[in-house]
């Protein structure tokens, strides 16, 4: 029994990465079924709504630059400079291709070539540079000069689409030149295969990086490979097929805008919250404390309710560092804070005062109550198993709402620190003292 339940991980695992892949062969089989299911069903031509549609697109493909531009400047995820740059080009020929639709009139025949070639190209300039991207982070995960290779991979790009573009263009593409086969627009799954190369890719590069980026650009890339399948279902120009790959691209281009936003935001909040964080302990740092006081300050002076601020200074880090080396020191710092994290209410506020120095901000507490968290935090510090022991001298000062500055209150604060310490001091001295002039017994 214990060997079959051992062997039950990989047996679950095996399962759990066959999974995705067949629900993705089961959308992309109903795609087909799809594509080939709207072949027949006649749909009236409207190039103006497909010009808007290309509009709509190539505006979310300039935002989406934008966005991954700004991503790129706060991590240096080259991956975002590449595709940022492959949808700025995207975005440019979808919105060039828009203008060629406008001027098809809608009660001749359509006659003009370069519209479906210009929209084949766009697609094909976002499929390579998805695949450059990857190369590129691939096989230069380390590169010391990143825009010199990454103008030349998007130039190699760019020359190559050009040079597919011109090799394809007097292919017929207004209508198919085999209107009755299984695939009447073969010319259609060739970006589509670069497509599939991207997916396959990306959904490798999941299991490592899993951000609202990367699972938001592996959708759109799925999605762009399911567009060019159903295109390859088109007969003729702005037929239902045509009209459902242009909805799936647009979906895949919204989905990528979204997902890049909502990692934007969270990195934002990263940024935001390293801004007012103290880097070694986790807690708020010098100037999130004065906004705290300086809000808390403002509460009292209009509802009249005190509140407490506590100074805890650690007692002996230069003899901790002395004795048993910095990180032990630094840790002995993590340990007071995590202390002051654990053992406070969620409404207040724990901060680095500064070096060895901690500060506790109590809303809505009198005197009484501070001394109580004071005793309540000595206790667990006695209490700690983990050496060396830790101890702290705690001072203890409360606004009442007398119009006092901050400042004063911070110095009242650190003054009864510094009496309890001299206490502390005193009464040690006293103690050891006591020890020299009466020995225990058995000494010499």
């Amino acid at each position: 029994m214990g060997k079959l339940r051992m062997g039950e991980g990989p047996l679950n695992s095996e399962r759990w990465e066959a999974t995705p892949v067949f629900w993705h062969v089961v959308a992309l089989l109903l795609i087909m079924l799809f594509a080939l299911w709207l072949r027949p069903v006649g749909l009236q031509a409207d190039p103006s709504l497909q010009g808007y549609l290309q509009v709509v697109t190539g505006l979310l493909a300039f935002v989406f630059s934008a966005v991954t531009l700004v991503r790129f400047q706060g991590t240096q995820d080259r991956i975002s400079l590449i595709l940022g740059a492959g949808f700025l080009l995207s975005g440019a020929v979808l919105a060039g291709s828009s203008v060629l639709f406008f001027q098809i009139p809608a009660e001749h025949s359509l006659q003009i070539h370069w519209a479906p070639v210009a929209l084949w190209a766009g697609r094909m300039i976002l499929a390579l540079l998805l695949v450059v991207a990857l190369l590129v982070e691939h096989f230069l995960p380390r590169s010391r000069r990143p825009r010199i290779e990454i103008a030349g991979a998007l130039l190699s790009v760019v020359g190559l689409t050009y040079l597919v573009t011109l090799a394809l263009r007097r292919l017929p593409t207004e209508v198919s030149p085999h209107p009755g086969a299984f695939i009447p627009s073969p010319q259609q799954l060739f970006p589509g295969v670069i497509f599939l190369v991207a997916v396959i890719w990306y959904r490798r590069r999941l299991n490592s990086v899993f951000t609202a980026f990367d699972r938001s650009i592996y959708v759109a890339a799925w999605l762009n490979f399911a567009a060019q399948l159903a295109a390859s279902q088109s007969q003729r120009l702005l037929d239902a097929p045509f009209v459902v790959s242009q909805g799936f691209s647009v979906m895949g281009y919204a989905i990528a805008l979204g997902g890049a936003l909502l990692d934007n935001a969270r990195l934002f909040e990263q940024v935001r919250h390293l801004a007012v964080s103290d880097p070694l302990t986790g807690l708020a740092n010098y100037r999130r404390l004065l906004d705290v006081l300086e809000s808390e300050t403002e509460r009292t002076n209009r509802s009249g309710r005190p509140f407490a601020v506590l100074l805890l200074d650690l007692d002996g880090l230069k003899k901790i560092n002395d004795s048993y080396g910095h990180l032990v020191g630094s840790r002995s710092l993590c340990r007071v804070a995590d202390i002051l994290r654990i053992h406070c209410r969620s409404i207040d506020t724990a901060a680095r005062y500064g070096g060895d120095e901690f500060a506790l901000v109590l809303p809505e507490a009198e005197e009484t109550e501070a001394e109580s968290v004071a005793g309540r935090i000595r206790h667990v510090m006695e209490m700690d198993p983990e050496k060396p022991v830790l101890s702290a001298s705690i001072g203890i000062s409360v606004y009442r709402g007398d119009g006092e500055r901050i400042e004063k209150l911070l110095s009242d604060a650190d003054e009864h620190l510094y009496q309890e310490k001299s206490r502390r001091g005193r009464r040690a001295a006293a103690a050891a003292g006591a020890r020299r002039r009466d020995p225990r017994p058995g000494t010499v």
